[in-house]
């Protein structure tokens, strides 16, 4: 009993760490980017550090408006999730403006000007124009405003997580086009190098605007954001940013011709995989291992706390331990993350990325685990329950002291597959902005094209962790085995 309350404790702590930023407080702004689109956000070939045309333009807005900035890096689809539940206050990420972002959110000026294009197979020539994707695959970020225009246009849509992703499917034959913004495509062909794929033609005449994302009860961060871009649009700040990008100034209407991109990372294949080892490896470090063991050893006190109610004689914690394990086994893990991170805020129930990412990945171990607890509760023969008896043990005596060192011993090995599944699930935790592993991986495979060796190495990083965990295992079995009867 003792360990549980410090284990509930620990958990309380966790929970209680951080919170959202106080921007009355330090003028602090949380700033939602990708990172991975290139050369609006992207990491640094030489530095990693965070980068591109967006990234500049934002910290010379920051210096003008004395914001002090945080950047915080997520999935394109998590950003306006993000921006809604308070976990940044501003999106810069080539926002497009339309009509129905407009309906939700508040804008800036716009400080980018560019047009969208399609994007085919060198071989397709049947592909050339918006009307002649009716009918036709094409593959876009579920947010994005190139995903509405595809669909007007009457194509399906095959969604991906960022642009690159959408680039093999079309290598692959999978979709038939891609729409997208014509400096994001220059640049990918610039670092790519990539022969398999062409611009074939532009998605409509009609030149679209990008501005900074802010909530509608942040006018006055608007403002402040708009008296900014005016004063640096005078000074030609915003034009020498765009120029050392492009080699002409897409923060005014109609340069979008011009525009020259040249690659935003050079290096080779290997360069690339060993420049990114180490981060990977501090990912791992920071976000996987501590996810893993906090949410298995809080997933395992509810794995308990469950399977005990079920064999439970009170027929209410039957019902109660019943409908928590059918929700969290008959609902996906990465529901289960929004609804903590992003849902619950609604509400007015806030967590932090790291909690919130443990809590949700806790009950689903503990979900899961449950039945196997139950499960190895029930192998230990009835005679044990009754010989403690006989001895004076009360339950839970011989609950603690009898019963459950004999199930842990049966419940070792699929637990095991527990842990090691929960090793792997941690990967989803970058979907609720957790930094980890897989995160790394997909930032430096969206700048570089390297898809393969990124998601080799970051496939092996995990196999050697589930590996040594799987070592661990075997010591473990035969030391419980002393309580075998």
């Amino acid at each position: 009993m003792p360990r549980l309350l410090v284990l509930l404790a620990l958990l309380g702590g966790l929970l209680a760490i951080g919170g959202p930023a106080n921007a009355d407080d330090h003028r602090v702004v949380r700033v939602g980017t990708e990172g991975v689109y290139p050369p609006f956000t992207y990491r640094d070939q030489d530095t990693n550090e965070l980068t591109g045309f967006d990234i500049d333009v934002t910290k010379a807005i920051a210096r003008e408006a004395g914001w002090d900035l945080q950047f915080v890096e997520a999935p394109f689809d998590s950003l306006f999730p993000a921006l809604d539940s308070r976990r940044i206050d501003v999106i810069a990420n080539q926002v497009t403006i339309t009509p129905e972002r407009e309906a939700r959110y508040l804008f800036s000026t716009p400080y980018t000007y560019s047009r969208g294009v399609i994007v085919t197979r060198r071989d397709t020539n049947d592909i050339t124009s918006l009307a002649d994707l009716k009918g036709k695959t094409v593959a876009e970020t579920a947010s994005s405003n190139w995903a509405q225009v595809a669909k007007e246009a009457g194509a399906k849509i095959a969604y991906v997580q960022d642009f690159g992703p959408g680039v093999q499917l079309l290598i692959q034959g999978r979709v038939d086009a891609i729409v997208n913004d014509n400096i994001a495509v220059l640049d990918y062909l610039a670092t790519s190098g990539n022969q398999q794929v062409k611009i074939a033609g532009d998605a409509g005449d009609e030149e679209l605007k990008q501005a900074l994302a802010f909530r509608k009860s942040d006018p006055e961060l608007q403002a402040e954001a708009d008296t900014a871009i005016a004063t640096l649009t005078a000074d030609g700040t915003l034009a020498r940013i765009s120029e050392r990008y492009f080699g002409a100034d897409v923060t005014v209407p109609g340069s979008t011709e011009e525009v020259s991109v040249k690659a935003s990372d050079s290096r080779t294949t290997w360069e690339v995989v060993k420049d990114t080892a180490g981060p990977m490896f501090a990912g791992l470090l920071k976000g996987n291992i501590p996810l893993t063991i906090f949410s298995f050893l809080f997933g395992m006190v509810l794995a308990i706390a469950a399977a005990l109610a079920r064999l439970s004689s009170i027929r209410v914690l039957d019902w109660i331990a019943r409908a928590y394990i059918s929700i969290i086994r008959g609902t996906p893990l990465v529901v289960q993350l929004f609804i903590v991170f992003y849902g619950l805020p609604q509400i007015g129930i806030e967590f932090d990325p790291y909690p919130a990412a443990i809590i949700a990945l806790s009950l689903n171990v503990g979900g899961y685990a449950a039945e196997v607890v139950r499960g190895s509760i029930l192998s230990v023969p009835r005679g044990q329950y009754e010989a403690a008896t006989v001895i004076g043990m009360d339950y839970w005596q011989s609950m603690r002291r009898i019963i459950l060192p004999q199930a842990a011993r049966i419940a070792v090995p699929p637990l095991g597959n527990t842990l090691l599944a929960l090793i792997k699930d941690s990967a989803l935790a970058s979907l609720v902005l957790v930094p980890e592993l897989f995160r790394e991986a997909q930032i430096t495979a969206a700048a570089t094209t390297d898809y393969l060796p990124l998601y080799t190495m970051a496939a092996l990083y995990f196999w050697v962790v589930c590996y040594l965990v799987s070592l661990a295992q075997g010591p473990l079995e035969r030391r419980l085995s002393r309580y075998a009867t």
